[in-house]
């Protein structure tokens, strides 16, 4: 009995295809929902009945068509599509209560957005490793124990659902305060089993949890896996065999399509780009999964219209394409891959008002490209933290990298261009801290693994190397060192000053009226930031680089072998 499960992750509101215009001229598309409906509606008859959609979580943030809507476009179309289930995502969490305030007021509900959300789709969110605080129970609003059951084929099928145990420390702690995030191993495990007692005779994860794997050629070669930041694979290695038949991930946006014991895990970048398909074989007498039989495919591109030669839309793929190139419409499973117009008439009300607020002109000029870099300081981080500090008056901005989702290019800037860079709504903070607390800041920032803080009004060193130590010196941007007994306010999105990041240890030490949250303000920090802009009248440009620099540039950073101890890098 063949079931076929197919997965997403990291969806991200991409409810349109990207477009890429390649050097010979050819515009691709990439994604976009109506013609992923067409891959769905071929696999389905392939398999009449077989067919499982599910999604490894972050359905939601990055996007306007899902943000002016706090999910509710994203809902309706994964509704349409017949979703089985999804996991629940750290994003899930990011908009807080519903309506524009993005942390709770008096009397409102932290996750109010997210209940609104549940209650419109007519599939399940599964998380069985996020709790109620208070009760140890599955949080009341999520209607479920974080597990499902459904039958397909006459194949009773179990589904689990898991959230990375790091959501408190990358999403907006204030969302949270009700929940703990339980260790994913054990979870599972009496996950399993449960379901197991209740007769399912397959069980698969949904894991917004992930990891990285460089070659997707042979998926029982595991050897381009990345072994550092593999949360999915610690799981799956760490469970009992039998545990998990099937486990698709994300969070990482990192593509994998391999065996890990025996147990098939498939991821993709996200976006809506492309999609994976683990194929399950169950034998009909002994009720179990055949697991020599299983097939994996992994990172299926989405295409509307593919190139003629190389038969993708992967604007990777495409890079050495010449003028004379065409596109012609794709195919998949032996027939073409048409469209669905009910999902497209969907998408078309929130695309409209999408392109309405992207065009709006914020009334100021970018002189050149302004790119990001999570490992090192930007051009784009040096503006943003400077406009910050200078808006403030502050003596020091911060950012967290990963808080910059896009680059931003030359020429005239509008409000959709902004919005790439900063889809989350923030305020805007600041912390008053001495120069000690200052010291302390900046070691927990910097040591943290959330890449390289970009930061304004100071000259930082650091080591090359991630690790607690890695901040080696900081002085004032003129050189001078920072002054004992001079309070110092730095400038912050609200999403660090809750101790995101891996401040809260530091923060948490600090008086409460010495940390202001910006919660009051009419503008939260995009639009802050826009309205400074547009009132400075001037034009956006890159200063001289040189506030971050590495002591030990050239020198192998040691890596971790697979019992943890740290190792040198080859």
């Amino acid at each position: 009995m063949r079931l076929t499960l197919v997965g997403t992750n990291d969806f991200h509101g991409w409810l349109m295809p990207q477009k890429t215009s390649l050097a010979g001229g050819l515009e691709v598309e990439q994604g976009g929902a109506a013609v992923f409906a067409g891959y769905v509606a071929r696999l389905r008859a392939d398999n009449p009945g077989g067919v499982l959609l599910l999604d490894a979580g972050d359905l939601f943030q990055g996007t306007l068509a899902s943000n002016l809507t706090e999910g509710a476009a994203v809902i309706d179309v994964y509704n349409q599509l017949g979703y089985t289930a999804a996991a629940l995502g750290n994003h899930e969490f990011d908009y807080g209560p519903v309506g524009p305030r993005a942390v709770p007021g008096p009397g409102e509900d932290a996750v109010g957005a997210l209940t609104a959300r549940i209650r419109q789709a007519r599939f399940p969110l599964l998380t069985v490793n996020v709790r109620d605080a208070a009760s140890g129970q599955s949080p009341a609003w999520l209607g479920n124990d974080g597990t499902l059951l459904v039958t397909a084929k006459g194949v009773k099928v179990g589904i689990v659902g898991l959230t990375t145990p790091s959501t408190p420390r990358i999403a907006n702690p204030t969302h949270m305060a009700s929940l703990r995030f339980e260790p994913m191993v054990p979870t599972t495990l009496e996950a399993a089993k449960r379901l197991r007692a209740q007769g399912a005779e397959v069980v698969v994860g949904l894991a917004h949890a992930g990891g990285r794997c460089a070659d997707l050629s042979n998926p029982r070669d595991t050897s381009s896996c990345d072994r550092k930041d593999a949360e999915i694979v610690e799981l799956v290695e760490a469970l009992p065999a039998g545990t998990l038949d099937a486990v698709f991930a994300g969070h990482t946006h990192q593509a994998m399509g391999h065996f890990f014991k025996d147990v098939p895990v498939v991821s993709t970048s996200g976006l809506g780009r492309s999609f994976g398909v683990v194929e399950l074989f169950v034998d009909p007498v002994s009720r179990k999964v055949v697991p020599a039989s299983t097939r994996i495919q992994a990172a299926i591109p989405v295409c509307g219209k593919v190139e003629a030669t190389s038969g993708s839309c992967d604007p990777r793929k495409l890079k050495d394409v010449g003028a004379s190139a065409q596109l012609v419409p794709a195919t998949f499973l032996g027939g073409p891959v048409e469209p669905d117009k009910a999902v497209a008439a969907l998408v078309a009300p929130a695309l409209a008002r999408v392109e309405e607020e992207q065009r709006r002109s914020l009334g100021v000029t970018v002189s050149a490209p302004l790119g990001r870099n999570y490992e090192a300081e930007s051009a784009l981080g040096d503006v943003l933290t400077d406009a910050l500090r200078e808006m403030e008056k502050a003596d020091v901005a911060l950012l967290n990298s990963g808080g910059l989702r896009a680059n931003v290019k030359a020429g005239a800037l509008t409000y959709g261009d902004l919005y790439e860079v900063l889809p989350f709504d923030n305020t805007v903070s600041i912390v008053t801290v001495n120069r000690d607390e200052l010291r302390r800041l900046l070691t927990a920032a910097y040591g943290s693994g959330s890449g390289v803080f970009q930061q304004s009004g100071l000259k930082v060193k650091l080591s090359r190397c991630p690790g607690p130590e890695r901040l080696r010196d900081v002085s004032l941007a003129d050189g001078k060192p920072l002054e004992s007994g001079r309070l110092y306010r730095v400038v912050m999105p609200d999403f660090l000053a809750r101790g995101a990041a891996g401040l809260g240890a530091v923060l948490s030490q600090l008086p409460a009226e010495r940390i202001d949250l910006g919660v009051g303000r009419e503008l939260i920090l995009r639009d802050a930031l826009a309205t400074w802009w547009k009132g400075r009248g001037t034009a956006i440009s890159a200063p001289a680089t040189g506030r971050i620099s590495f002591v030990d540039e050239g020198t192998p950073c040691p890596a971790k072998d697979a019992a943890g101890a740290r190792t040198e890098r080859p």
